[in-house]
Parts: C-alpha cells; structure tokens; sequence
C-alpha cells in the first residue's frame, strides 16, 4: 500500500526503530499513524481544533458539523475547502449564516483532542444532547454480523499497517461492508463516514455500523442524530451509552469478536435464528 496523502500530508511515516524480544534485540522499519491539528472554520471564523488522521477530511467535516448539530442536511454545507498550514491542516466551510450564529453559544473553540468526544462542551446540555428517536431500520441476522466482524479487520488497510487507528464501517444486507473510514480517534472516524454517506445521499435506516472500539456516549449520540438504527462495537459501551441507546430507540451491541455478543439495548433487531 502506498502511503496515503493529502495535500503533502501522509496518513503514515516509516521509521527504524529499536525491537527487544525479550532479551533479543533488533531495528526493524516500522509505519506509524500521523495525527495532525485540524481546525474547523466556520464562515470565517475557527469552532474547533481536532486531531486527526490527515485522511478523508472533506468527510469528516461533513460528518462533524451534521453530528454535533451544526447543521441539519448534507446540502447546508455550502463550500468546503481544505487549507495545508505548516502545523496542520484548515477546513474552510461556509453554512447558512443563522447556523453559524449559534455557534457563539456551543463553547467548543478549543482543542479536541485524540480520544475526546465531549471536548469544548462547557455545560450539560451541550455535552449530553439527546437526539430524536430513529427509525423502524433493519433486522439483522446474527450470521450477518458474525460475517461482517470476519470481513473487517481485511478492510483496514491503514490500521494493517500501522495498528495504531480505529475503523467505522457501513454494512447492508446482501452487499456486506460498503465503506470504511479509519482514524486515530474513534469518533473522528465516524464522523469521516458519516460525512462520507451523507454526500452519498445514504439512507441511515437502509444499514448498519460496526465500530473497532468502545461504544462510548458519542458514538451512540452520533449515530442516532443521523437516524442510524444499529451499532455494534467490539469493545465494551458505557452505561450512558447504554441509556441513550434505550431513550432514542438503538440497538446497541457490544463486544462483538469471536462468534460471541451482547445487546445492550433493543434487541428485537437481531436475530439468532440460523
């Protein structure tokens, strides 16, 4: 795989690097995951500074303002331009100017940094937003999403390389997983492919979402603020992920590896019938 850029940003680096295996010691060339600031600039003026896998960022963009609330449809996102800076990288966006008018009241310029998902929120209610209710969605057989927990790890192309970045990944029924975005922070990776889909005009009832970490609170939030119906995450949720998944109508599962899962929270939407 070469290495993935944009605008002169590679998503990796290579270095040697000093290897002890037990008392035997090598240097072996390594790939390591970059992250880079990002700031969102909204109508001239920067919201927020994320760091970020230099990778997909018009994605992320998207995905950020339609799962923090910033805006409601893809289609409100008027301009985006991404600007290379010495010591990151800037995406220029332009919104309808009564959206960017409540920006003054989220308290989020700031830095958000790798594993933050509340990062900036200054009260409870701009940390912990509920969304609507979702949709009806699909039923999934749990076949379907053993399938898909085997399909996965061949579908990280930069985490195979550096094991350093969490992936989000899209799935419908016959077609399996239709996208992937990866990044060093989980959610950054959600929000890549929620953008991602969102551009694609997706329908979030139609389909799935497997996430390689935690199901933490904003993972949940964002997934349901989009109608998305179903998560499943290899690792362990968080109680108010839990909670929220059971306010807004998600079903939530979690460590899903090795044939085995739990659901946490509406569970009609899988099936174990063989």
């Amino acid at each position: 795989m070469d290495v993935i850029r944009e605008l002169g940003w590679a998503s990796y680096r290579k270095d040697i690097f000093d290897v002890w295996r037990g008392p035997v010691h090598n240097q072996k060339e390594d790939c390591v995951a970059e992250e880079v600031p990002v700031v969102l600039v909204y109508n001239t003026i920067p919201h927020v500074v994320m760091l970020a896998t230099p990778l997909n960022l018009e994605d992320f963009a998207l995905g950020f303002s339609l799962t923090e609330g910033i805006i409601q449809h893809s289609m409100e996102l008027q301009s985006i331009k991404v600007v290379q800076r010495s010591k990151g990288v800037e995406v220029r966006m332009t919104i309808p100017e009564r959206y960017c008018e409540n920006l003054h009241d989220k308290g989020r310029n700031m830095t958000g940094r790798t594993g933050c998902g509340l990062c900036g929120a200054t009260t409870l209610e701009q940390a912990v937003r509920q969304p609507r209710p979702v949709g009806r969605g699909l039923v999934l057989r749990s076949a379907e999403l053993q399938q898909a927990l085997n399909d996965m790890p061949t579908k990280q192309s930069l985490n195979q390389l550096t094991g350093a970045v969490h992936a989000a990944a899209w799935l419908e029924r016959g077609r399996g997983i239709v996208a992937v975005r990866e990044d060093v922070g989980r959610h950054n990776a959600l929000d890549k492919l929620i953008g991602a889909l969102a551009k694609a005009h997706c329908d979030f009832e139609s389909g799935w979402l497997l996430v390689t970490s935690r199901a933490s609170y904003e993972m949940v939030q964002k997934a349901a603020s989009v109608g998305i119906t179903f998560l499943a995450a290899i690792s362990a949720p968080t109680g108010l992920a839990i909670k929220l998944a059971n306010d807004c109508g998600l079903t939530l599962v979690g460590f899903a590896r090795n044939e085995n899962h739990v659901i946490y929270a509406h569970p009609y939407r899988l099936q174990h019938t063989p």
